[in-house]
């Protein structure tokens, strides 16, 4: 039996609201808000950490990885090797980039769906657009993780049951490689194209699994604009169409059918059929029915919980964000290039947050280290993983002095939980909310790109409620 074993969807914290737009633009906008990531996260980032939540109470450790994003931060260069290697994930357990389209991140859960090997389908993107554009204010940014295999691997928590696909072509969106605007035909086109070729695929998935649509418990529609999913919601004759996000997270690209499916999974219940319609360069639907393995398995941080807690972000700031408002940088010397040598040479330190512990005293050491505290061994250290271990802020400063993307720059030393001290910069936090005694957790971030090449690190974040 094929099906997912373990989901989880991640927002970012920041949050624009749309109406911000017309009053500083004189154009575009709308209601509601649209998730941001920040100016530290990026697709891989973002994939890292939905991945992060669908793994932590996962019954199996994945044999191999599929990412897909359109904004991908390497080009001719592998980026799943990024999740891979946050996760810690064995040095035989493969990791492949899916391509640069939402339909091929439905591809990969198709494909890891009719394959034995225990698969890690992760997504996320960061949607952006021209100042005042409907792809600015109704994008978003967001991540998606799905581990897919058998029975043998762990308790499947949502069978699958049917899938279907129609293919045609037609040049509905399109961007150059490294352009920051997508350009769309026209909204009516995107419907008329879309919609029978979806249709077409829900008639196909029903036939294939012998099922009608009043078996269908409820579904989810991802679409590239929100005009083509209350179309295709309106033809699933007599089915419950759960919210497809757009008016609070926004669209996210090749995370969108990650994150409606992951949202449509936490409303169901043991028994429920439920059914994926993704429409984006033709239709994919895929069928499900929930297990009762899923009433004991949970994503860690649901959807709804993610909704509550956000922060806002200033439209100005989300323009700087997305480079496409240049500011005046920091007047300090920019950062060097990350030595690709040094990086390999502390992979499990710069990528899984690994210190050391000694063996004798117990003591634990970030970075880690191989001569103990007193200098008596060498090499008597145990790895001690940190990335999932909270901690409390000793004490901590503002610099604005400091180079950053965006100043200025809260640095704390931080107690872990686990063991060991460090001083470690925070993210997605405002001045006013720090305080001694805080407690944080960890969350993985870009700390900047220099010469194409992007320096992935851990960053702290305030532990909130919810």
């Amino acid at each position: 039996m094929h099906g997912i074993l373990s989901w989880s969807a991640y927002l970012p914290y920041r949050r624009l609201d749309r109406s911000e737009i017309a009053a500083f633009v004189g154009q575009g906008g709308g209601r509601g808000t649209r998730t941001v990531a920040g100016f530290d996260e990026d697709a891989t980032t973002l994939a890292v950490e939905a991945a992060r939540l669908a793994l932590r109470d996962a019954p199996a450790t994945p044999t191999q990885v599929l990412f897909g994003t359109t904004t991908p931060a390497y080009a001719d260069k592998t980026n799943a090797t990024a999740v891979h290697a946050a996760l810690r994930l064995p040095g035989a357990a493969r990791a492949f980039d899916l391509g640069a389209s939402p339909r091929s991140a439905v591809g990969g859960l198709l494909l890891a769906l009719e394959s034995d090997a225990t698969t890690l389908v992760v997504t996320g993107d960061t949607r952006a657009g021209l100042a005042g554009s409907v792809e600015e204010a109704m994008g978003g940014d967001a991540g998606a993780a799905f581990l897919v295999g058998t029975e043998a691997a762990g308790p499947v928590v949502a069978k699958l049951v049917a899938t279907a696909s129609v293919t045609d072509e037609f040049v509905e969106r399109w961007r150059a490689p490294g352009e920051l605007r997508t350009k769309v035909w026209d909204e009516r086109f995107s419907e008329v194209s879309l919609l029978p070729l979806a249709v077409s695929a829900w008639n196909a998935a029903l036939e294939a699994g012998g099922l009608t649509a009043s078996e269908i418990t409820r579904a989810a529609v991802a679409a590239p604009v929100q005009r083509v999913s209350r179309s295709i919601s309106g033809k699933l004759d007599g089915v419950q169409v759960v919210d497809d996000l757009a008016s609070t997270v926004g669209i996210a690209g090749a995370a969108h059918p990650g994150v409606v499916l992951a949202s449509l999974l936490e409303q169901s219940a043991p028994g429920d059929v439920v059914a994926l319609v993704s429409a984006a360069d033709g239709a994919d639907v895929l069928v499900f029915r929930v297990t009762d393995a899923a009433a004991s398995t949970r994503p860690a941080r649901p959807v709804e919980a993610q909704l509550r807690v956000g922060g806002p972000v200033p439209y100005g700031k989300f323009l700087a964000w997305k480079g496409v408002l240049p500011v005046e940088p920091p007047r300090r010397p920019e950062p060097q290039r990350v030595s690709a040598t040094a990086a390999a040479r502390s992979e499990d330190w710069k990528f899984g947050f690994v210190g050391s512990k000694e063996r004798g005293s117990g003591l634990v050491h970030t970075p880690p280290q191989r001569v103990s505290s007193d200098g008596r061994s060498t090499d008597e250290m145990d790895p001690i993983p940190l990335a999932d271990s909270q901690g409390t802020i000793v004490t901590f400063t503002v610099d604005r002095l400091a180079y950053s993307p965006s100043p200025p720059i809260i640095f704390a030393v931080v107690d872990f939980d686990a063991g060991g001290r460090f001083p470690i910069e925070l993210t997605d936090v405002d001045e006013s909310e720090v305080a001694i005694g805080r407690r944080i957790e960890m969350t993985f971030r870009r700390l900047f790109t220099a010469d194409g090449i992007a320096n992935y690190f851990w960053k702290g974040r305030l532990v909130r409620d919810g």
